[in-house]
């Protein structure tokens, strides 16, 4: 058994912004639908998807800078809760995301099913680096970019960030996210962290003297004096980077089967214009029966 966890956030920005949609009211809610079925075409049998109902969360108390929904067009914050309802009534596992983000439920999703013995695969079905922590060295949580169609392993991770999966909170830190808001540490980059990390692995393991570093590197004593001086500030970037796997998702692995769209499928969708994706979900019920 395969589980597929889907970043539904991600998928809604990605269809709202997509050249081809000329419904800016509906359309993204009707192309995220379509793609998910599109997903069972393929073979998906267990599927999540989580959103952020609210684009902020716990993270914003830690940090004044992190991301809100400032600038984010109001037809599409306002397609959240119908993307919600119509996948429901598509007959997928939705988790929205209040308190925590949709990252968080992936990453919480995944771990849970990961230890389920009757799941051979979970693919986290994002291109957020955020979710290339999750992945795990012997291939059962893998990450899946869905556009590229390009699947992400640990040696994946290894060969795009230098570090492996477990350090990229630390390499975040210290780079910063600009799309999450935080900036990371003055002069540290991807080359430097990802050397730097390679070795140590975590922050708390790298040493404050450059004279006690047992990686050589360009600019070393600059860099090692700026952890020394915002070590702290390091830290609680990591802790905005960590994924919180205390979100809830499903409670059975059986709560991810999809068994085909509700009774509800048809007024709901076609109340957002994607008629056509009711006879779409019919045809994949009557084939899986």
């Amino acid at each position: 058994m395969r589980i597929h966890l889907v970043d539904g956030t991600y998928e809604l920005f990605r269809y709202h912004f997509s050249p081809g949609n000329r419904d800016r009211e509906h359309g993204a809610v009707r192309g995220v639908v379509h793609s998910m079925l599109q997903l069972i075409d393929r073979g998906a049998t267990h599927v999540g998807v989580a959103t952020d109902q609210v684009i902020e969360s716990f993270r914003n108390g830690l940090w004044p800078g992190y991301k809100t929904g400032e600038g984010v067009p109001p037809e599409l914050l306002d397609q959240f809760p119908l993307l919600e309802e119509a996948l429901a009534a598509a007959g997928f596992c939705v988790w929205p995301m209040v308190e925590h983000e949709a990252d968080d439920a992936l990453g919480a999703a995944a771990k849970k099913a990961a230890r389920d013995p009757g799941v051979e695969q979970v693919l986290i079905c994002t291109p957020d680096k955020d979710l290339a922590q999750c992945v795990t060295e012997d291939g059962r949580i893998v990450q899946y970019d869905r556009r590229r169609q390009t699947l992400i392993d640990h040696h994946g991770v290894v060969d795009k960030f230098g570090v492996r999966p477990a350090s990229i909170p630390d390499y975040l830190a210290l780079v910063g996210d600009t799309a999450d808001g935080f900036p990371g540490l003055p002069g540290w980059g991807a080359r430097s962290s990802s050397a730097v990390l390679s070795h140590y692995r975590h922050l708390e393991h790298i040493p404050d003297a450059v004279g006690q570093w047992e990686v050589s590197l360009r600019g070393s004593a600059k860099l090692a004096a700026t952890l020394a001086e915002h070590r702290d500030l390091a830290l609680l970037f990591r802790q905005i980077a960590t994924i919180d796997d205390r979100a809830p998702t499903f409670d059975r692995i059986g709560d991810l089967a999809w068994d085909g769209p509700t009774a509800e499928f048809p007024e709901i969708i076609g109340r957002l214009g994607g008629e056509h994706l009711v006879e779409r979900a019919q045809q994949l019920k009557a084939r899986i029966s």
